[in-house]
């Protein structure tokens, strides 16, 4: 089949790649405009590597975008990994129009930071969703959906790279199948069973030691790798990345007031929680590199007793 494909980034270049492979025609590419020093996206280089026509409109709400598109003749347009609004005249222009791919069971966590939010809220399952872009965010009709269990130590690094970033891959391929060959059911979502949430950024990510250690130790890990969960060392900026959860079953198991670091190892640090002790084993503190806890502990004169977020 004939395709566009409209993205940015890993997930971008990773669906471009797949499409090629197996001997689909990538026609066009449409990604954002990098910012003033920012670093190339992976999508745009890859294309161009390639010879593919690449399109950096700063909207693609303008005729030149549905001009550029309607040259293409595509069959189908993919959506991976998509932030600038995709208006319907634009999106209805493929002869079989176009499909998204977003990283939740739609309709629940609609929005930008859909794999953040449910392993923050302690969810045990999340997945991918295969739908028609409407005007309305994540709202369009669903093609296909895949679910995955989150196990209670997964972070958002582990949920999106070993699960929803190679499944996602397939499920466009096959989804576009499904449209192409004229296959295809689409779904409308259920608004009663509908959520959004916004952006995941620094200020949701700011840890209070003084919430329950399941409460923290699940804001950790949605976390983790970005934006990082973070506190505060001496008025600065400490981030937390790769944890683990030490409930306590009786009062003599506390160890420190809350916040303080209640004991240091070999290879990690503690911190009292309500409920039990986070134990930390990587840190960013400032703007510095990220450290083994060991590490930083001796290089920021780290001792217990210390207590974090004041």
């Amino acid at each position: 089949m004939r395709i566009a494909i409209i993205g940015q980034q890993d997930f971008g270049k990773a669906v471009l790649e797949a499409f090629v492979s197996r001997g689909d025609t990538v026609a066009g590419v449409f990604c954002a405009p990098e910012k003033a020093g920012a670093k190339s996206d992976p999508l745009r280089v890859a294309a161009e590597q390639a010879r593919i026509p690449v399109q950096q409109l700063s909207s693609l709400k303008t005729q030149e975008a549905a001009a550029a598109l309607r040259s293409l003749d595509v069959d189908i347009g993919v959506m991976a990994y998509v932030l600038q609004f995709v208006p319907q005249d634009f999106a209805h222009i493929p002869n079989h129009g176009m499909i998204q791919y977003h990283p939740s069971l739609l309709p629940r966590y609609r929005g930008p930071s859909s794999i953040n939010w449910p392993i923050i809220r302690g969810d045990t399952r999340t997945g991918l969703t295969i739908f028609r872009p409407t005007d309305g965010l994540d709202e369009g009709p669903v093609i296909l959906r895949q679910e995955i269990p989150i196990g209670e130590d997964d972070t958002l690094g582990t949920v999106y790279f070993n699960h929803l970033f190679p499944m996602g891959i397939i499920a466009l391929q096959e989804a576009a199948d499904l449209v192409v060959s004229g296959r295809a059911t689409q779904t409308p979502q259920d608004e009663s069973q509908a959520s959004y949430e916004g952006w995941c950024r620094v200020g949701e990510a700011r840890i209070n030691w003084h919430n329950h250690v399941d409460l923290i130790y699940n804001l950790i890990r949605g976390c983790n790798p970005a934006p990082g969960a973070w506190t505060t060392l001496n008025g600065k900026k400490l981030q937390l990345f790769d944890a683990r959860k030490h409930p306590v079953r009786t009062f003599s198991q506390v160890k420190g007031s809350i916040g303080a670091v209640a004991a240091i190892a070999e290879k990690s640090l503690l911190v009292t929680a309500q409920g039990g002790h986070i134990e930390v084993l990587m840190l960013r503190f400032d703007d510095g590199k990220k450290l083994p806890a060991a590490q930083f502990c001796a290089e920021a004169g780290l001792s217990v007793g210390t207590v974090l977020g004041v």
